[in-house]
């Protein structure tokens, strides 16, 4: 079904508001708005009951971490707020590893929207079985040792945090738990993380990379780097080196891809309509809209947020900067723009930090480092030549869409007051301000569980945590970031289960 044709045929002739504003989760956590009109532009009354509502209505499709994270931080006293999802839940994804292999009961990271106001862990639970039925058939009498060998190899494709997560929640479940059911296969079972590039974990530190390969490898984990999986049948994956192109076909037992998301056919089908068919994901500006749909707004892994770069608005800031109008620009001048600048554009900040300067006057600056009193167009168009070189996507997580989630939220609920007083930056081209400050990502970390009580973390400030204190602190983050104490106190409580008498193997 078309996105446009159906929202349309949803609300035509339904007086709710002169924006009316549709808010779509169509994607895992991603979040898009559709704002329409009444012909006239006036706001209608509706009449409901006996009372009298002058609302906006809001209708959230999906319940993914943006669409949660939106639901939760929005006021809805100001806005009449409707949920339209398959599920009626919120999973807590970043446990799903640990549902595979009954570390986590599905049950304990879901909890019902309705309290807050089933993607992905279907998959979970279908994961867990397999791993068992592959056990239950490589004990069946009349296999050969190879069949028996085939039957309990595990290739995990992605050496990612999710796949990395999941290959040493696989090894402590099948070493600490289905060893001492199935004892007769212990030494068959093998597991095998594929990745396409030189190292695993390639987003962290170097220096995790490394520590999470030689801890797979003490674990005996095969970890195959610089392979790329063309294609994968009932028995049979099959790879390319890389270096060379030669082709290798390895049997396999169970495959679990992890290489990433993709959108979902709804989205690319309202992609087409807007003419961003050829993306593969929908384009936003930095305020979380659809480019060429001003009410649209996408937020999540189905969305990649597309910054202004500063040299196409470079000549209208040194315009607005350059008061009386000379030519040329004082530090006085730029002090006052700077602010604004940085708020606008964050790859400035950013280009700043990885040069080491302090003050952005620094810019200022000759090429021996002496100080300037003032610069021309050219000079400073050179000044922020390199500027741009600091952009970077933002990464696909749960993290940025919670953000997200909260960030738009808060634009609804600020909306009314800053028309009024707008808070965002100063728009160069046109005049005036934008009337939020544009979304920014704030990234406070990633953590890579690596079996045997053991974790790596990279955090902020350069600061890189590995072993089993690591491991406790991402028990503590990952309790604390539970969406409700139901969950919290669930999650907790199967920790300690595991803790306590083991993982559950039975198949259910």
């Amino acid at each position: 079904m078309r996105v446009l044709s159906y929202l349309q045929r949803a609300f035509h002739g339904r007086p709710y508001a002169s924006k009316l504003l549709i808010l779509c989760s169509i994607s895992s956590g991603g979040l898009i708005a559709y704002a329409d009109s009444q012909p006239d532009g006036k706001m209608s009354i509706v009449d409901h009951g006996n009372k009298k509502s002058q609302k906006k209505r809001v209708v959230v499709l999906g319940t993914g971490w943006a669409a949660t994270s939106f639901l939760k931080d929005l006021d809805i006293s100001s806005y009449d707020v409707q949920v339209v999802s398959p599920r009626n839940y919120f999973a807590f994804t970043p446990l799903l590893p640990s549902v595979t292999c009954g570390t986590v009961e599905a049950r304990s990271i879901v909890e019902p929207v309705r309290n807050m106001i089933k993607k992905e862990v279907e998959d979970a639970q279908r994961i867990r079985r397999t791993v068992i039925d592959c056990f239950e058939k490589a004990v069946l009498p009349g296999l050969t040792d190879e069949e028996r060998k085939t039957n309990l190899h595990f290739v995990i494709v992605g050496g990612g945090p999710t796949g990395v997560e999941f290959a040493a929640e696989l090894h402590d479940f099948v070493f600490e738990d289905l060893v001492n059911i199935y004892p007769g296969v212990k030494d068959l079972v093998k597991i095998t993380v594929i990745q396409s590039g030189d190292h695993i974990l390639n987003t962290f530190d170097e220096r995790i990379s490394t520590f999470a390969e030689q801890k797979f490898s003490r674990d005996g984990i095969e970890v195959l780097t610089g392979r790329r999986v063309v294609s994968v049948s009932d028995r049979i994956v099959n790879m390319k080196m890389k270096s060379n192109g030669e082709d290798i076909s390895m049997p396999h037992g169970m495959v679990v891809w992890s290489t990433g998301v993709g959108s979902r056919p709804v989205v690319k089908d309202f992609m087409e309509q807007i003419g961003q068919g050829s993306r593969r994901v929908l384009a936003t500006d930095e305020w979380l809209r659809v480019k060429g749909c001003e009410y649209v707004y996408a937020l999540g892994d189905c969305t990649h947020l597309q910054q202004k770069k500063i040299k196409e608005d470079i000549s209208e800031i040194f315009k607005a900067a350059d008061k009386d109008n000379n030519g040329s620009l004082t530090i006085e001048e730029f002090r006052e723009v700077i602010e604004d600048i940085i708020i606008r554009y964050p790859q400035v900040e950013l280009y700043l930090q990885s040069k080491h300067l302090f003050d952005v006057v620094d810019l200022f600056k000759d090429a021996e480092g002496n100080d300037r009193e003032e610069i021309d167009i050219e000079a400073f168009k050179l000044a922020l030549s390199h500027v741009d070189t600091q952009m970077k996507s933002l990464p696909a997580t749960a993290q940025v869409a919670s953000q997200q989630g909260a960030y738009l939220a808060r634009c609804f609920n600020l909306s009314e007051k800053c028309k009024r007083n707008p808070e965002g930056p100063r728009r160069f081209r046109s005049g005036g301000r934008h009337e939020f400050r544009p979304f920014r990502y704030k990234h406070f970390g990633q953590f890579a569980p690596l079996g045997g009580e053991q974790a790596a973390a990279e955090l902020p400030g350069d600061w890189v945590s590995m072993g089993r204190s690591t491991q406790w602190l991402w028990y503590s983050v990952y309790a604390s970031k539970q969406v409700s104490w139901r969950t919290r106190l669930l999650v907790v409580g199967d920790w300690s289960r595991r803790f306590l008498f083991g993982r559950d193997s039975s198949r259910i």
